[in-house]
């Protein structure tokens, strides 16, 4: 079962995951840090930009989940806009060692054979961000995804268009396409750490990692990886049916252990 973590509010856990990370580094110069997009993460990349300061950044490495199919080039709701956005200048990593998968239709045929490849020669992820839709997705792995899935190319549904629709002018904007990482490949990575926050992600959470463990809420693979951390506020925390056990746990957790 993931190790489940229940915190005040997001900058909190923010906090939390960034000194995890810079630590990380510290050990690791070459890190492989796994990138999420959207809002969920913004608070872990927000708290390492003063943390970082004065950490020799110049080697780490980062792999984005996914990316949406057919926006043009240069598009700044495209996840490789996002992600140099968001993450690679406010951090000062160097672009070149950030890779996201290519959304282009040209060469989209063997785009995912080519990122698992990348993924491969790089060693792998040693720590993975990822945030949880509403209907329990993780990446861009919708529910009846296989839980042996690859990089490859999937259709989004209503639901996470909808939910992505914020982002563009109207829904009629987003994509209907995106490749994204397999749950198969985010499982390979040595260290999970799902974030949710807000009521709006409650079911999902619960459903994770206390439900039954079924393609339907491909979030509930967290329960099969060896280290998976889930990090959520109280909101997000409020369908658990052990809370009061994870606060407990928490509390009680000797300091050495990290996450």
């Amino acid at each position: 079962m993931a190790e489940v973590i229940i915190l005040p509010s997001p900058t909190a856990a923010g906090s939390l995951v960034a000194d995890e990370i810079v630590r990380l580094v510290q050990r690791r110069p070459d890190a492989v840090l796994g990138l999420a997009t959207g809002s969920t993460p913004l608070p872990v990349y927000k708290a390492l930009v003063p943390r970082l300061q004065g950490v020799d950044v110049s080697q780490v490495r980062g792999f984005a989940l996914d990316e949406y199919v057919g926006l043009p080039e240069g598009d700044p709701e495209s996840y490789r806009a996002v992600i140099e956005r968001e993450v690679v200048r406010p951090l000062g990593l160097d672009p070149a060692r950030i890779q996201v998968p290519k959304g282009s239709l040209d060469g989209i045929e063997h785009a995912g054979e080519d990122y698992e490849r990348a993924l491969t020669e790089a060693g792998g992820v040693d720590i993975q961000l990822l945030g949880i839709g509403t209907d329990g997705h993780i990446g861009f792995n919708e529910p009846g995804s296989s839980f042996a899935s690859l990089t490859r190319v999937k259709t989004l549904t209503e639901q996470t268009r909808e939910d992505n629709a914020r982002f563009f002018p109207s829904i009629d904007d987003v994509p209907v396409h995106c490749i994204t990482q397999g749950l198969g490949t985010i499982m390979r990575a040595r260290h999970l750490v799902l974030l949710a926050f807000g009521a709006g992600k409650a079911d999902a959470v619960a459903g994770a990692v206390e439900g039954a463990v079924t393609a339907s809420l491909p979030g509930s693979a967290v329960q099969l990886h060896p280290h998976a951390t889930v990090i959520v506020d109280e909101a997000a925390a409020s369908s658990l049916r052990f809370a009061d056990y994870y606060r407990y746990a928490f509390a009680n957790k000797p300091a050495w252990q990290g996450l």
